[in-house]
């Protein structure tokens, strides 16, 4: 008798998947090695610091676009005032998005953050104020992203529901019409 073949979903995306960890994965690494074997805090924050930011850039305008279909940003209008600004794809494009991607894509985005805190934790134990500016940055750009990701997924999650009680109504709307002018020949 032959057993069913489960289906696993694979990666849509791998390439990205990568990108969107390495970064990430490198900064923490290179911060982690270099602070214990290596005491040059100059090189430390600069390749750091560049590193977290590649992560902030590579997470912002291309896994975040391509793994869950979301882009976020922030303008300062006339009046000097902070204007959140959100992308996202459309419902039906969101509903197909790959699982895996997407929780890949959350997962790493909260677990670098936690990193970085935990890291954070550990410079103030040691009393290094030096490396607590340089996780600072660090935990500043993830949490950047965090936020940005997060209002933009609920803005998409409540346009999505808009359109749907739109797409309702006009159905409903259109049933009304169409019974009432075929009941009256119209």
């Amino acid at each position: 008798m032959d057993r069913p073949q489960v289906v696993s979903e694979n990666y849509a995306n791998p390439i990205t998947c990568l990108f969107h960890v390495l970064f990430k994965a490198s900064a923490l690494a290179f911060y982690i090695l270099f602070s214990l074997f290596v005491k040059s805090f100059v090189i430390i924050f600069v390749i750091t610091v560049l590193l977290a930011a590649l992560d902030f850039w590579v997470v912002k305008n291309v896994s975040g676009r391509i793994l869950v279909g979301l882009r976020w940003w922030n303008e300062i209008d006339d009046d000097g005032n902070s204007v959140w600004k959100f992308e996202c794809l459309d419902g039906e494009s969101l509903a197909r998005m790959n699982k895996k991607d997407s929780w890949l894509f959350w997962w790493t985005l909260y677990l670098n953050a936690a990193a970085w805190i935990i890291l954070a934790i550990f410079s103030l134990i040691r009393l290094e104020a030096d490396y607590l500016l340089v996780v600072g940055v660090c935990l500043t750009l993830s949490l950047a992203n965090i936020v940005g990701f997060t209002k933009c997924n609920k803005d998409a999650k409540k346009n999505i529901r808009a359109f749907a009680e739109n797409a309702a109504q006009n159905a409903i709307t259109s049933r009304i019409t169409s019974s009432l002018q075929s009941a009256f020949g119209i």
